[in-house]
């Protein structure tokens, strides 16, 4: 037998079960000292369940330099490796559990959406989102789920948009910290959607606020309407009263 054990050097073997314990006490251990602090835990092997997150994902995976790699973070997010995740405006902060006891402090820093992307999406979104509610749930027609998703110019980024880095010594492109990180991210737009829009330096309501700006005409003309009929009834009712007299409108 090799000293190393029957496990060719990599040290003693962990089931899933085990490696998610040991992730588990691991947070408890951070939580003492910083209450603040937001892991990641998903249950089941789905790594991302709304649209946000599942389109988060595609996205990563549409990029030759990324797909190449990301395999090496999936197991880490199931095992509940990542101890904290926070997205900020235009960057990411993890700290993820290596293999033994180590963590290691990964960032990774997202360009902010250009403003003539930024009005495209507004522009052809005009009409289709009803309000905030919708939008974050992810139930807005299939062609904007399309136009958010487009790999040129939509909300999520293109490739050369990500710098990543991490503190461990695999000096890898895309470590396995950092692939964890980035599936890790999908699963945050899958509880918090709205980050997306805080990562990319854009504010969501614009979105709503352009479909009432494209509809404002017709709004007004609607709300005269309704004002008009309300005030023709209560002029119907004070006249009822006072002469006893059904005066009200057939509907």
């Amino acid at each position: 037998m090799s000293r190393y054990g029957n496990y060719g050097g990599f040290g003693e073997y962990e089931s899933k079960a085990q490696k998610l314990a040991k992730s588990k006490k691991k947070i408890a251990a951070l939580k003492k000292k910083n209450p603040d602090i937001e892991p990641i835990l998903i249950e089941g092997r789905l790594l991302a369940r709304t649209w946000w997150g599942k389109a988060w994902n595609a996205n990563l995976e549409k990029y030759s330099d990324l797909s190449n790699r990301l395999e090496r973070g999936r197991s880490y997010v199931r095992n509940g490796s990542i101890l904290d995740l926070q997205i900020h405006a235009g960057y990411i902060t993890a700290q993820i559990m290596g293999s033994g006891s180590s963590i290691y402090k990964c960032r990774v820093d997202i360009s902010p959406l250009s403003e003539k992307t930024w009005q495209i999406i507004k522009k052809q979104s005009s009409g289709s989102i009803a309000s905030i509610g919708e939008l974050l749930s992810g139930k807005f027609p299939k062609e904007m789920q399309e136009l958010f998703a487009a790999k040129s110019d939509g909300l999520f980024p293109a490739s050369s948009e990500i710098k990543k880095s991490c503190d461990c010594p695999d000096y890898a492109s895309l470590c396995k910290h950092l692939a964890a990180t980035l599936y890790g991210i999908g699963a945050r737009f899958d509880h918090k959607p709205e980050l997306i829009f805080t990562l990319r330096g854009i504010d969501s309501s614009e979105l709503v606020s352009a479909v009432v700006e494209s509809h404002k005409d017709d709004l007004i003309s609607r709300a005269k309407k309704a004002n008009k009929e309300r005030q023709l009834k209560l002029k119907d009712k004070q006249l009822s009263k006072l002469f006893d007299i059904d005066f009200e409108m057939p509907d």
